[in-house]
């Protein structure tokens, strides 16, 4: 199934079709050499913890050999640093480089904020899975980033409490619907897991996986299908478990829901690869007792994931020395050292493959340890990542989404009616900012 993800008249087929340049603003490596000179300087904003002692690595070894010092500028995350980059881009002032999560990068490309970094990447498509590289690229042959790390989704189950209730891990959706209304025949207390409607990244990668594609484009206008017929597939059976009270309605992050978690009131947890980490802190007293496993699939021999979370390192089109700031991200997200340095302070998971199962993933996450495959399972999920297709709206389909599906998931008042919502909102802001929109 074709998948693509591209910003307003940049890719390359549009280009061409409207014999326009569109790319050819970004910069080219002939403007960078006279830049590179001599030594050059570049500023990184990124919000990752312990960034700074993963650029001292680069300082001090790379860098220094080809005269590049990075500065690291610490910054808030989400839509607070799209907003700060798109206004210092207004300003002819954006930094060299930016980490960008992956729905962010058609906001900051359909603002010529990024940089077409392709002819100064090297080979680094063959270090990621092909999933992963398409995000960085919006379905063209440019590349307006480097892939950095991810979040393959997976599923997560009490395996203790399982084995209890006479329960197998669902290979399919259809039994993982059949398993939660075990659990509650069972066991009427409990709940395999809950629908959490304030979490619009988990039902994005849910929709990606039964093959969504919430923005296209046709010409050199978007397409917007939110309501496409796999994200209603997947509305329509989360809102059917939760219409029925099979499994809870009530949102993740919040104390009830560590509760439930920690005394095996939920059995079960949705999530991706970073879930070891929200467990150790949510649900301490059950450490050793959960494992992890693919997620179900629509169909049976069907191998796919989607993804929940995840960012890249791009290169901003103001920077005077993009040739060097491509060489660095590169540097960052492929080199062996770089990304133990990255996962040991930082906490990533790698979108390299090759670092999947290097480093700090030799051994299972401590809370796993009753399961030392955990890192080599992650890796195969990791690799059956399914393409995305994002847009240049994605704040106003996630603000919608938390909005209109909170609304129903109190109510369980069923989910294809908020879906609509989310469709109309989020072709009306469009609209709103000029973009041409295919009805």
């Amino acid at each position: 199934m074709p998948y693509t993800k591209r910003r307003r008249l940049v890719s390359s087929a549009v280009a061409v079709a409207l014999g326009a340049t569109a790319l050819a603003a970004c910069g080219s490596s002939s403007d960078d050499d006279a830049a590179q000179s001599g030594p050059v300087s570049l500023t990184y904003w990124t919000w990752t913890p312990g960034m700074d002692k993963v650029v001292d690595l680069w300082n001090k070894g790379p860098g220094k050999k080809e005269q590049i010092t990075v500065t690291v500028k610490k910054q808030a995350s989400g839509d607070t640093l799209v907003t700060k980059i798109l206004t210092a881009h207004k300003a002819g002032k954006a930094p060299d480089l930016v980490q960008a999560e992956y729905q962010a990068l058609p906001t900051l490309v359909s603002n010529d904020a990024l940089a077409d970094i392709g002819d100064d990447v090297g080979d680094a498509k063959s270090k990621f899975a092909d999933g992963v590289w398409q995000q960085t690229t919006l379905g063209t042959d440019a590349v307006y980033a480097v892939p950095q790390d991810i979040g393959p989704m997976m599923f997560y189950y009490r395996e203790d409490l399982f084995k209890e209730y006479g329960l197998s891990v669902p290979a399919t959706w259809e039994e993982f619907a059949e398993t939660a209304r075990a659990l509650k025949k069972k066991a009427p207390d409990k709940d395999l897991t809950t629908f959490s409607a304030n979490d619009s990244g988990l039902f994005a990668g849910l929709a990606q996986q039964a093959g969504a594609r919430w923005w296209t484009t046709s010409g050199d206008k978007w397409k917007v299908g939110i309501d496409d017929a796999a994200t209603k597939r997947v509305a329509e059976f989360w809102g059917g478990l939760v219409e029925e009270g099979a499994i809870d309605n009530q949102p993740m992050y919040t104390p009830a829901w560590n509760k439930a978690l920690n005394t095996g009131k939920q059995i079960a947890w949705v999530s991706a690869v970073w879930a070891p980490g929200t467990l150790t802190t949510a649900a301490p007293d059950t450490k050793g007792k959960w494992a992890m496993a693919p997620l179900p699939q629509w169909g049976d021999g069907e191998s796919r994931t989607g993804s929940w979370g995840g960012s890249s390192t791009g290169v901003t089109t103001d920077s005077g020395n993009k040739e060097a700031a491509a060489k660095f991200a590169t540097w960052l997200n492929t080199d062996g050292d770089a990304l133990n340095a990255l996962a040991k302070e930082g906490g990533i998971y790698p979108a390299s493959t090759s670092a999947q199962l290097s480093g700090a993933f030799t051994t299972a996450p401590e809370y796993f340890s009753n399961q030392p495959d955990f890192y080599r399972k992650a890796a195969d999920i990791a690799e059956t990542t399914a393409p995305s297709a994002w847009g240049p709206n994605v704040n106003v389909a996630y603000t919608t989404f938390r909005d209109a599906f909170g609304a129903a998931a109190k109510n369980k008042s069923g989910f294809t009616a908020a879906l609509t919502t989310m469709q109309e909102d989020t072709v009306a802001d469009l609209k709103k900012q000029g973009f041409g929109v295919a009805e």
